[in-house]
């Protein structure tokens, strides 16, 4: 049985996807702002909490690694944007309670 390929099944790819320097997937953190899934492409916008981020290319290449595992077939592109600018705001609870905040402390 085939499942069919939609934002849903690629966001639960990334959120396999740990940014190392806060052991938080990058779903939750807030990292990925855009998915856009057609027949034949997967394409990725997201960014990272800092632009001086070393984890960068790697998280980057994490996230391609886990479109080709849901979706072998299909081109990917993962474009890295800085705007908006990323803020702890955009975490989800599960992330702010990671890191012991509430939901409306950022």
């Amino acid at each position: 049985m085939s499942h069919l390929l939609d934002e849903t099944t690629v966001r639960d790819a990334l959120k396999q996807v740990i940014d190392p320097e806060v052991g938080m997937n990058i779903v939750d953190l807030g990292l990925i702002y855009r998915i856009a899934v057609t027949d034949t492409r997967i394409a990725v916008d997201m960014t990272m909490t800092s632009p001086a981020c070393p984890m960068g290319q790697m998280i980057m290449d994490e996230v391609d690694a886990a479109l080709r595992r849901v979706a072998p077939d299909h081109a990917r592109q993962v474009e890295l944007v800085w705007q908006p600018e990323w803020t702890p705001a955009m975490m989800s609870d599960t992330a702010k309670a990671h890191f012991g905040w509430q939901p409306d402390d950022v």
